[in-house]
């Protein structure tokens, strides 16, 4: 395994499914992993091991005793190579099993081990995410139902199937779920694996989601944003022991478990919100995209559509100073900066202007990582000095800016404590 990358084990049971793994292969590569193929015998009947070896660079396990592809041809002593695959196994930071059969779920779920995938489950101490694929009949049966429960119940990772065509003709549940979902689900029991109670103790604050202004009772004017950095960074600080209060704009996304939200819709809103709990909070983390203009005189009824209309706009509340100008000592803050010109730039110009203790500073002009992507990438802007965000799942994204935070919290104490030497 590369020193640099993360092995992960992906694990391809026998249906018709199994091609979508290459592409799934290729993602968790795209992403800086390392990933290990193991298929079961049925599996090889759809995809070629070949094909899993020549992506990979590494030999395929198909088999306990070692006739796998790609293997040293001097490796014939079965017990040698049985020896080799723990290693593979125990070496592995995750496992990921896609497309799950009904009989590789049953096998899970009971405990059988009788090929190399269901006895590495057994095995592993690694994180597993599961992503089934099967008949729609099969897949509402209530055998498999149950066998998916007890493996969540246990903290297997369930990527539920989606709903569509099916391989054997019928419409409906059952469906592998895409391999970009898969990956993202690795991605976050990746970061879930390293995480630390090391936010025990503090009070988080996040802004998330976009500001609305109304125009009339029906239209508004706003900022594109989906709120997933605010939220994935909430749900982040959270897993991570902080107590989190996450006042939110309008979205589409479901509220993180275990955060308290405060929802709002306009700038004043969340202004009102920021300030009101703000003596709470020993870091803050304004994610929102917040308007900054509003109209002047909202009508009280819709405007028809009746030619040109102009409307005046006045500034709303900078809420991002104001909070840096009243937080309490050793409160940190930190701003977010959506670019499209002069990023870095713009970024530290924020920095210092608002008064913050950091800013992160992205490109949203970019279609890999704008509005709406799963995918961000940005600079951590310190005063100090800049980190490099590469390009990234937000939900990996979310760890390295609280990584940075803590850094920043470490440094503040430090240097605190020395104060009075």
């Amino acid at each position: 395994m590369s020193a640099e990358r993360v092995k992960v084990t992906v694990g391809v049971s026998g249906g018709i499914a199994a091609y979508k793994s290459v592409e799934l292969v290729r993602l968790l590569q795209e992403a800086g992993l390392d990933p290990h193929v193991v298929m079961t015998r049925a599996a090889t009947k759809f995809v070629g091991p070949l094909t899993f070896a020549g992506i990979t660079g590494h030999k395929v396990i198909t088999d306990l005793w070692g006739e796998d592809a790609g293997a040293s041809a001097e490796r014939t002593e079965d017990a040698v190579s049985a020896m080799e695959h723990i290693n593979e196994a125990q070496t592995a930071q995750a496992l990921v099993v896609a497309p799950a059969t009904a009989d590789i779920l049953a096998k899970f779920a009971n405990g059988l081990a009788d090929d190399f995938l269901s006895t590495m489950f057994l095995a592993t101490t690694a994180p597993v995410v599961v992503a089934p694929a099967m008949n729609v009949n099969m897949w509402q049966h209530p055998a498999v139902q149950a066998n998916v429960a007890t493996l969540r119940a246990r903290g297997v990772k369930i990527v539920e199937p989606g709903s569509g065509y099916l391989a054997c003709g019928m419409t409906g549940g059952g469906r592998l779920a895409e391999p970009a979902a898969i990956a993202a689900a690795v991605a976050e029991v990746l970061a879930r694996s390293g995480e630390k109670d090391d936010f025990a103790g503090e009070t988080v604050l996040v802004t998330a989601g976009g500001t609305r202004e109304a125009i009339d009772p029906v239209r508004f004017i706003g900022n594109r944003s989906s709120g997933r950095m605010g939220y994935a960074i909430a749900e982040a600080a959270r897993r991570r022991g902080a107590r989190v209060i996450l006042v939110s704009a309008p979205v589409s996304l479901a509220a993180p478990a275990g955060c308290e939200i405060v929802p709002v819709v306009s700038a004043e809103e969340m202004r009102g919100a920021v300030m009101l709990r703000l003596a709470e909070a020993t870091i803050v983390v304004m994610a929102a995209a917040v308007s900054d203009y509003r109209v002047k005189h909202v009508a009280e009824q819709k405007l028809k559509r009746t030619g040109e209309r102009m409307l005046e706009l006045e500034p709303t509340e900078d809420i991002l100073a104001e909070t840096a100008k009243r937080r309490r000592e050793g409160t940190l803050i930190v701003g977010f900066a959506a670019e499209t010109e002069n990023v870095l730039a713009n970024g530290r110009a924020k920095l210092e202007r608002k008064g913050v203790d950091a800013v992160v500073v992205n490109d949203v002009s970019s279609s890999e990582t704008g509005f709406d992507s799963d995918q961000n990438a940005g600079s951590f802007l310190t005063r100090d000095g800049v980190t490099e965000l590469p390009v990234m799942s937000k939900v990996e994204m979310a760890g390295r800016i609280l990584d940075e935070v803590r850094r920043l919290r470490t440094v503040a104490t430090v240097a605190h404590r020395t104060s009075g030497i």
